[in-house]
């Protein structure tokens, strides 16, 4: 695995790997302390359990998506506000909806046993472009929530939409080295032996091809 690591021109894709690391971090770093210092904090009940949507939200789409979208829910039903009125909550809604489906898909046709080597070979190129896709709308989805939280109070909390505007400006660095690092070839992890022959294998075993035959 060494070997075919380094025969491979990474160039400076590590330093940005890691700088996509960092920028991770520090956007959560600040949206906990925007929250904190500037909305009150957080709770599962009363004024401040929005607050626990955004941070849900920047959190990840992956295990935390869920949480945030009761939060929101029973945020909204508390206090009187309406469901699905805004382009933030349509895309977060979308972006959501496609994720699950994205990951039952993903699912049955990659873990579960039986299905045929040819399907999940032609639903490989749609699976990484979802993925790649429901990851700039969750971007997109977090800079729209910014957005429409601060657009009535910038002027009236100029320190605040300070520390807002350097999260949105970070979220979009974050996407650009992310999106990035996902478009060079060149970059990506060779498979290994074992890959290839399990991968041939279990073609062979689903479909009867003999890998001779290719």
């Amino acid at each position: 695995m060494e070997n075919a690591l380094s025969s491979q021109n990474l160039g400076f894709m590590p330093y940005l790997v890691a700088g996509s690391q960092i920028l991770g971090i520090a956007i959560l770093a600040i949206t906990g302390a925007w929250l904190a210092q500037y909305r009150g904090g957080f709770s599962w009940s009363g004024p401040l359990q929005f607050n626990v949507h955004p941070l849900c939200m920047v959190l990840g789409m992956v295990f935390l998506c869920g949480e945030g979208i009761i939060a929101v829910f029973q945020y909204h039903q508390a206090n009187g506000y309406p469901d699905m009125y805004s382009l933030h909550s349509w895309c977060g809604i979308v972006t959501f909806t496609l994720y699950i489906l994205q990951w039952i898909i993903g699912f049955s046709l990659f873990f579960i046993p039986g299905v045929a080597f040819t399907y999940r070979s032609q639903f490989k190129p749609l699976h990484e472009f979802f993925g790649r896709a429901l990851f700039l709308s969750s971007i997109a989805t977090s800079l729209l929530g910014l957005t429409e939280k601060m657009f009535s109070e910038y002027s009236s909390h100029p320190a605040e939409g300070i520390l807002v505007n350097s999260l949105g400006v970070l979220l979009v660095v974050f996407g650009a080295v992310i999106a990035y690092i996902l478009t060079r070839e060149d970059w990506r992890r060779p498979p290994l032996p074992e890959e290839q022959a399990l991968s041939m294998d279990f073609k062979t075993l689903t479909e009867g091809d003999s890998p001779t035959d290719q």
